[in-house]
């Protein structure tokens, strides 16, 4: 598949690495020649200096041969533009990041599909998504939902109260099996744990589960359950806009713009449950004068990933039990994790997990790059006459650092132990590490 990516910023720049591990043919194009450079790297692409609006350099780039063009620079305009002229110029398939949610309301979709533009992304709305999901599922640090919900994986930080602490997996083995724990994240390192692994005070625990038995997760992990009715959100960002526009009416928000002028026109976009308030979130006499201490969630979603961190870390001493950071900075994603700040937000990361999806074949229908661990999921279709359905998986060998987390078997999902047979056309989960997922695909085909 030729793939030409127009903007060589941390989101190209982390899809083309993706990519170009799955031996796709790869064209990044910007610009800036400095971005361009990866000596060093053995990333097995194309770049080429340019502009994506230029009908030269896409001539020269050859996206008329392009299977796909995928324009993610930080200029709305510029990424329509350059799909409008690239499907005019031949690419099959167009793919813009946009900064404006009304292009996406169904009415409008003919309408962009005309000028030539495929498919969007608005990195905002997945963000504003994603903070919503974590105020409803307050005990988890991240929550993925495969098969359309019916398995769900599930990243839980674990305290000491949990019956799993010490615990070897071998030891954790049972009949009725209810979850599977197919990675721990332990300071910085993720790993694929055997039954010889222990789970540690500490750890990042991440289980696959059936919607049926998640609830259960909680109590094995020493987790309290809490319903959000207040909320602070510190920055007047688009993320807060739709984040307060996705939260439930009967959800009490107070959001804390330091800008004067923008707290104002705040007023006329966000619904009737938010008080907008012209302060700086990181004054802790206001903070406490606003009634921090009775705040179920805080959500930092301001520019500056630094303040955002500080401010989640404030919070959690004032006593506020969830809060969530967005952290665009890939440096600090470890470190706020080890701060102990909650659930974190990258609208980089996101996205690219949003195009990827987009990507893949049929085969693999579904992988997300977990934010907080360096790791891959994918649901995978077994063939007929593959190697994972000639025996049970406990007599196959599966590549080191994968895997299997669970199953969907016409429409019923199941949990896999070492006596399970995978059958022709099961939806299966891998979960793997390493850029291990074509290997693991190997013994599906």
């Amino acid at each position: 598949m030729r793939i030409v990516i127009a903007g060589a910023g941390a989101v190209g720049t982390h899809l083309a690495r993706l990519l170009s591990a799955e031996n796709q043919d790869i064209i990044l194009m910007d610009p800036d020649k400095e971005k361009l450079n990866f000596s060093g790297s053995n990333l097995e692409m194309m770049t080429m200096a340019g502009s994506c609006t230029s009908l030269k350099d896409l001539t020269e780039i050859g996206v008329k041969d392009a299977d796909l063009f995928i324009a993610v620079t930080p200029e709305e305009a510029v990424n329509i533009t350059a799909c409008m002229l690239a499907t005019n110029m031949g690419a099959k398939k167009t793919f813009a990041r946009i900064d404006n949610y009304e292009y996406l309301l169904p009415k409008n979709k003919e309408f962009f599909e005309k000028l030539g533009i495929g498919s969007m992304v608005y990195p905002e709305m997945l963000a504003a998504k994603e903070i919503v999901s974590a105020l409803k599922h307050t005990w988890a640090r991240q929550w993925i939902e495969l098969f359309n919900g019916a398995i769900i994986l599930v990243g839980v930080k674990v305290r000491d109260n949990s019956e799993l602490v010490n615990k070897h997996l071998y030891e954790l083995s049972n009949q009725d099996k209810i979850f599977h724990i197919v990675a721990i994240k332990r300071n910085n390192t993720t790993i694929i744990p055997t039954g010889n692994d222990q789970v540690l005070a500490g750890d990042i625990v991440f289980f696959t589960t059936t919607r049926d038995n998640v609830n259960e997760l909680p109590k094995i992990t020493g987790k309290s359950v809490f319903e959000v009715k207040d909320v602070m959100i510190m920055g007047g960002s688009r993320i807060a806009i739709r984040t307060s526009q996705y939260l439930p009416d009967n959800v009490n928000i107070k959001l804390l713009e330091l800008d004067k002028e923008k707290s104002y026109k705040l007023l006329e976009k966000l619904p009737q449950n938010v008080t907008v308030f012209h302060n700086d979130g990181r004054h802790a006499e206001f903070l406490l004068q606003e009634g921090i201490q009775d705040m179920d969630a805080f959500i930092a979603v301001t520019g500056n990933s630094e303040a955002n961190v500080l401010a989640c870390l404030a919070a959690k001493r004032f006593g506020v039990k969830k809060t969530v950071a967005e952290v665009e900075n890939m440096d600090y994603i470890s470190m706020a994790e080890n701060l102990d700040i909650g659930s974190i937000i990258n609208k980089k990361l996101i996205t690219v997990n949003n195009i990827y999806r987009f990507l893949l074949s049929s085969d693999v229908s579904n992988v997300k790059s977990l934010t907080i661990a360096t790791a891959d999921v994918a649901e995978i279709i077994a063939r007929p006459n593959s190697k994972i359905t000639k025996k049970e998986v406990k007599k196959i060998t599966l590549p080191k650092n994968v895997t299997l987390g669970g199953l969907l078997r016409n429409g019923e999902p199941m949990m896999i132990d070492g006596d399970t047979l995978i059958e022709p056309y099961d939806h299966v989960i891998v979960f793997c590490l390493d850029d291990t997922l074509r290997e693991a695909e190997k013994l599906f085909h």
